[in-house]
């Protein structure tokens, strides 16, 4: 602390914490601190936030709905690669991450400021992920994480400090756990969550119903796909925003894209964390199968190998890095034929493909057929074979 700085660009979403952050910056560094607050789509209400900003000593306030920008230029980039950290992680919150970031950057630039803050704590991986680009876009900003300098340890603490302060925090649900929500996914960590044994509560979840509370009849739906992209639901053409939107209220409806799972930290911990992730569920399974009939096998296999490094990247935060720009363009010129319709059946937690076709699929019914073909020679298999046991006999001969 005590380094000089003129103007802050805090990211400020409204609720206890950053709202102290936002009076602990004035009163620290007595700066200028202008909020900017970007609807991804989350759960809460926008409605208050830039009142509330005003009120707590905030210079500006900047709410923006990046809502379509975040689901055409982050999450179907994601997904046009089928991004999947640890097998099991949509990377709902890490791919917000990068475009909160960006615009807060520019921001910066627009209001003159030498400095910008976020309220990610120094345990978790929110704070790699906003530092990393923040310094990726401009090497030489004022980077201020009040979680690393401040005393203000616990929840307790916060709430003196923002009665002190006369700040007006809003009323929130008292839920042991902290959540992070947005058009892809919703988060829910800590608390009662930290006991990995211990099961999630019911009424933890609030995008999806439980899988034996969904409808018992299945539900068909097809999407359409450009490059790799759905540009329609059931022959509706849909915006990349209102696209998710709707595979989400579909998903929720029939309880799926719910997981439960302890992952690695980037900071070298492990954390449990509860997700539901329902309209990037059903986008992940259709994509999967309109690849299986379009993409060629090498091809499918080359980007498969590099999925686990390229959701990393992700994950760990370097979205605006060398590297993950060209996996990026790898991954997008792999989905030039990646076009059709998926069919897919939506039934009590499971997703499941049920068809698919394409203008461009290289699924030839001639050449996979068991009845009697005129394409495809059974004894040329028998070559292949042995030459593909060559080395394998000779191993052999060797070492009997």
């Amino acid at each position: 602390m005590g380094e000089h700085v003129k103007k802050a660009i805090l990211a400020y979403s409204g609720g206890l914490d950053t709202s102290v952050i936002l009076k602990w910056l004035i009163e620290t560094y007595d700066c200028e601190v202008v909020a900017f607050s970007a609807d991804l789509g989350q759960p809460d209400s926008m409605t208050h936030v830039e009142e509330n900003a005003m009120k707590t000593g905030a210079a500006k306030a900047y709410i923006e709905d990046l809502r379509e920008d975040f689901v055409r230029d982050y999450v179907f980039p994601a997904f046009r690669g089928n991004a999947i950290y640890e097998s099991q992680y949509l990377l709902g919150t890490s791919i917000a991450r990068p475009l909160i970031a960006k615009r807060q950057m520019e921001i910066a630039a627009l209001e003159g400021a030498d400095a910008v803050s976020h309220g990610a704590t120094g345990k978790g991986n929110d704070q790699v992920r906003f530092e990393l680009c923040y310094l990726a876009l401009d090497p030489g900003i004022k980077i201020i994480a009040p979680w690393r300098e401040w005393d203000l340890g616990s929840r307790t603490a916060l709430m003196a400090f923002a009665e002190k302060h006369g700040i007006e925090v809003p009323t929130t649900h008292n839920k042991p756990y902290s959540t992070d929500g947005n058009l892809l996914h919703i988060s829910y960590e800590g608390g009662v969550l930290e006991d990995p044994w211990a099961a999630p509560p019911d009424d933890i979840f609030t995008l999806s119903v439980a899988p034996h509370e969904a409808p018992d009849m299945a539900e068909e739906i097809v999407l359409t796909f450009d490059k790799g992209d759905p540009v329609a639901l059931n022959g509706e053409a849909l915006s990349p925003g209102k696209m998710l939107k709707a595979l989400n209220e579909l998903g929720g409806k029939h309880g799926i894209g719910r997981i439960d799972i302890v992952e690695n930290r980037f900071v070298g911990m492990k954390s449990r964390g509860v997700y539901e992730t329902p309209g990037g569920t059903i986008l992940r399974q259709a994509h999967l199968g309109m690849e299986s009939i379009t993409m060629d096998r090498e091809a499918i296999h080359l980007r498969d190998s590099l999925v686990p490094k390229y959701a990393q990247l992700i994950y760990n935060g370097f979205w605006f890095s060398p590297e993950r720009e060209m996996l990026q363009a790898l991954i997008d010129k792999s989905q030039e034929t990646v076009n059709g319709q998926v069919r897919l059946k939506l039934y009590k937690g499971n997703c499941t493909v049920n068809g698919r076709q394409s203008d461009n699929s290289l699924y030839r019914e001639d050449f996979a057929t068991f009845e009697d073909d005129q394409v495809y020679s059974h004894k040329d298999a028998e070559g292949f074979i042995r030459l593909n046991a060559l080395r394998l006999r000779i191993q052999k001969m060797v070492n009997p």
